[in-house]
C-alpha cells in the first residue's frame, strides 16, 4: 500500500508491502515505486518498501538544491528510522542503486546487503553517460514539453541513443509525459551533474554481501560500469541478465529471480548464524 510521512518539512511516500524480512529497493530517476515493485512482485517472504524520492509519485518536491543522491540517501535513513527499522537489505535500480550505495556506505550498520542494480553512477559526479539527460533537460526548459519532446527526438544525440540503446532512448522521451514538467527538468539537471560522492576506497571497504546486476545494450548503465564495480568491492557477485531491450519479459524474470537468490541467501546465511534483523513486522 501506499503510505506517507513528513520529513524535512515535506511529505514523502513510499511503498509498503509484505510481511518478513525488510528489502528497501529504490527506484530511477524519473520513475516510482511501481518501477522496484515489478521486480520485487513475487518476491514472497520478504516485506518489500520504496521510498519515492522528493520529486517522484506522490513525493513533494521541495528545494532545488536539496535534490540529490545524498539527500535521497538521508530521506531513506530518516524513512527507516520512521518505520522503527533497524537493519534492512538495501538496493536499487540507477539512481536507486547509487542512493543505497551512499546509504550503505555511510549506515553500515543499517545495511543488512546490497544490491546494486544497472548502476549509473560509480565513484565520480556527472558521468559522461549521464549527460544526455541534462540534454532532455534543456530541450524541455526551453521548449516545453511537445516541442522540447520533437526537438529532443530529432537531436543528434538522441538519435545516438536511439541507435545503441533502445530502451534507453524510450525511457527519456518517457521523461516528458511526466505530470510535472518543472519537477522533471530541476530533477533531470541536477541528477545529471551529480554524483553519489563516495570513492573508490568507500567500495573497497564495503564488507556485506553485495550483488552487481547489468546488461548490454545499455548505454546509461553500461555493462562495463557494473564491472568495474563489482571488480572495486571484494567478494560481489556480478550477474549479467538479459537486456531489456532485446526483451522486456526476460530482463524482469532474470532479474526478479537473481535479486530472490540473492535477499533469500542472504537471510538464510543470518538465519544460520542466529544474528537478530529486527524491524521484520508490518509498522
Amino acid at each position: 500500500m501506499m503510505r506517507s510521512f513528513d520529513h524535512d518539512g515535506l511529505s514523502l511516500s513510499f511503498r509498503d508491502e509484505g510481511a518478513g524480512p525488510v528489502l528497501l529497493f529504490q527506484h530511477g530517476l524519473g520513475a516510482n515505486a511501481d518501477q522496484p515493485f515489478e521486480i520485487m512482485s513475487d518476491l514472497d517472504g520478504f516485506r518489500r518498501i520504496t521510498l519515492e524520492c522528493r520529486g517522484h509519485g506522490g513525493s513533494h518536491l521541495g528545494a532545488a538544491e536539496d535534490l540529490s543522491i545524498a539527500t535521497f540517501a538521508d530521506d531513506l535513513l530518516a524513512l527507516m528510522d520512521h518505520l522503527e527499522i533497524a537493519r534492512a537489505q538495501v538496493g536499487g535500480i540507477s539512481m536507486g542503486a547509487a542512493i543505497t550505495t551512499r546509504f550503505a556506505v555511510l549506515n553500515p550498520l543499517r545495511a543488512q546487503s546490497l544490491c546494486i542494480a544497472r548502476p549509473a553512477w560509480f565513484d565520480r559526479a556527472a558521468p559522461d553517460n549521464m549527460a544526455i539527460f541534462a540534454v532532455a533537460s534543456a530541450f524541455l526548459e526551453a521548449h516545453g514539453v511537445e516541442e522540447g519532446r520533437a526537438q529532443f527526438e530529432a537531436s543528434a544525440p538522441f538519435k545516438v541513443l536511439l541507435e545503441a540503446s533502445p530502451d534507453n532512448a524510450a525511457s527519456l522521451l518517457g521523461q516528458f509525459d511526466r505530470a510535472d514538467p518543472l519537477s522533471t527538468q530541476l530533477l533531470l539537471s541536477r541528477l545529471a551533474v551529480d554524483g553519489p560522492g563516495i570513492s573508490f576506497a568507500d567500495y573497497h571497504a564495503l564488507r556485506l554481501p553485495v550483488q552487481v546486476i547489468g546488461h548490454g545494450l545499455d548505454a546509461v548503465h553500461p555493462w562495463s560500469m557494473a564491472q568495474a564495480i563489482a571488480d572495486a568491492v571484494p567478494g560481489a557477485q556480478l550477474v549479467e541478465i538479459t537486456a531489456k531491450s532485446t526483451s522486456k519479459e526476460r530482463y524482469l524474470s532474470e532479474f526478479s529471480s537473481s535479486l530472490q537468490q540473492f535477499v533469500s541467501g542472504v537471510e538464510a546465511s543470518e538465519s544460520a548464524t542466529s544474528n537478530p534483523v529486527l524491524g521484520h513486522q508490518h509498522g
